[in-house]
């Protein structure tokens, strides 16, 4: 049988035309949008094209989406970004974080919870970055970005870092810069000694670079004053991460354990620029000191997870369970997706980041708040119970689904490798 001419001319016209009405790849709809860069906090669409986020807009007709994702009853954010985690996972049993069983590959506990930017806190030094590089950070789909420990050999562990002779801040700074695209800032972790001079190297390797130091600070005994180690040492903007521990006689806490209140020279510290990074970990948060914070206004500047093989199976889990801890003691939904968000990006200077601007990589996160009764625990036992808990639904990377929990897309198409 043949076909008509003006019948194959009219089936061309309509697959053209249905092809030229899809014109972007994504489109979220009914979702509620918060994106504390913009100040956006509504429901409203977003359409993604090439990568990027192409329109926000009250009303985008979902047949020109390739892809269209039902986000209603949902929460939208950008990407989230998590600045204190372990990622150069390897197979020395004896080296720990750096290229060692501790850590974990990034791409399994990131897009399932809505995380589509790490930063490694420390795990490479000068000496054995350019290992990390070619097996964790080119392989992974996560964005993965580094602080760069002030010892040359990194978290290998034991005596290697505690070797002051390994502490080079002229090399390490000049590292730092000239791989500036991968290295955000400089990390300070694990000296067990009672000097101030690994502070002091890993501060002038960050003024060479430019960039900021973040501190694992204590191991000491007694420990070394975090008073000084805020007013004398530390620049504005450096991070001070587990910010609410409470390991008593090797660190000071923030938080008077008598008293449960806010020390003085804390809230000078944080007026002066100093960035209070929760940095979650194993033993490195306790809601005796993150209660007593939060309840006088004392917040964490950026939520992070502290990520690795002993943490996630801890009191930790992952970066949405420690959002949702704070959210029940005590910070707002916007809150937890700002610090969580826009400012970690800040922090660590990739302003590109953390934001649905019109024209910004489509990094997404699509949350939902799961209703229930969660017990929200730390690494004492202390338990707080919630009726609310942060799940995630979806998560955008570069503008491709890289995780889709329930089959919200359609069509359900999952960007994997």
């Amino acid at each position: 049988m043949k076909i008509k001419p003006i019948i194959i001319l009219f089936l061309f016209c309509m697959i053209s035309g249905y092809a030229m009405a899809q014109q972007y790849n994504i489109v979220i709809k009914g979702g509620h949008l918060i994106d504390p860069k913009n100040n956006i906090d509504r429901i409203t669409d977003i359409a993604v094209k090439d990568g990027k986020v192409f329109l926000i807009a009250k009303d985008i007709d979902a047949k020109e989406g390739k892809q269209v994702v039902n986000a209603t009853g949902l929460y939208v954010s950008p990407g989230l970004i998590d600045i204190h985690t372990h990622v150069y996972q390897g197979t020395n049993p004896d080296q720990q974080y750096m290229n060692g069983p501790a850590a974990i590959t990034p791409d399994g506990f990131t897009f399932r919870v809505g995380v589509t930017t790490v930063v490694d806190a420390g795990c490479a030094g000068w000496r054995t970055f350019p290992a990390f590089k070619r097996q964790t950070i080119d392989k992974s789909q996560t964005r993965v970005l580094a602080f760069l420990n002030i010892v040359g050999e990194g978290m290998r562990g034991g005596p290697f870092e505690q070797n002051l002779k390994d502490m080079d801040a002229k090399v390490t700074g000049e590292f730092a810069k000239n791989n500036a695209g991968d290295i955000v800032g400089i990390k300070l972790a694990h000296y067990d000694g009672p000097d101030w001079t690994p502070t002091d190297r890993a501060e002038e390797a960050g003024k060479l670079a430019g960039i900021p130091l973040m501190v694992d600070f204590g191991g000491s005994v007694p420990p070394l004053p975090i008073e000084d180690l805020f007013l004398k040492h530390l620049r504005p903007g450096d991070i001070f991460t587990h910010c609410f521990a409470q390991l008593p006689n090797s660190r000071e806490c923030i938080v008077d354990i008598q008293t449960k209140t806010v020390k003085p020279f804390v809230w000078e510290a944080q007026k002066r620029g100093i960035v209070f990074d929760v940095g979650y970990g194993g033993i490195s948060f306790s809601f005796s000191q993150g209660i007593p914070a939060l309840k006088s206004g004392f917040f964490p500047k950026t939520i992070s997870t502290d990520l690795h093989i002993g943490s996630m199976n801890g009191a930790m889990k992952d970066m949405l369970t420690t959002m949702s801890k704070f959210m029940a003691i005590g910070m707002d939904l916007q809150s937890v997706i700002k610090a969580s968000t826009w400012d970690p990006a800040q922090v660590i200077n990739r302003k590109e980041l953390g934001n649905l601007s019109v024209g910004a990589e489509a990094d997404i996160a699509i949350l939902k708040i799961r209703e229930g009764k969660f017990g929200l625990f730390d690494y004492t036992g202390y338990k707080v119970e919630t009726n609310n808990k942060l799940e995630c639904e979806m998560t955008i990377r570069a503008g491709k689904i890289v995780y889709d929990l329930n089959g919200i897309a359609t069509p359900v198409i999952l960007s994997g490798k």
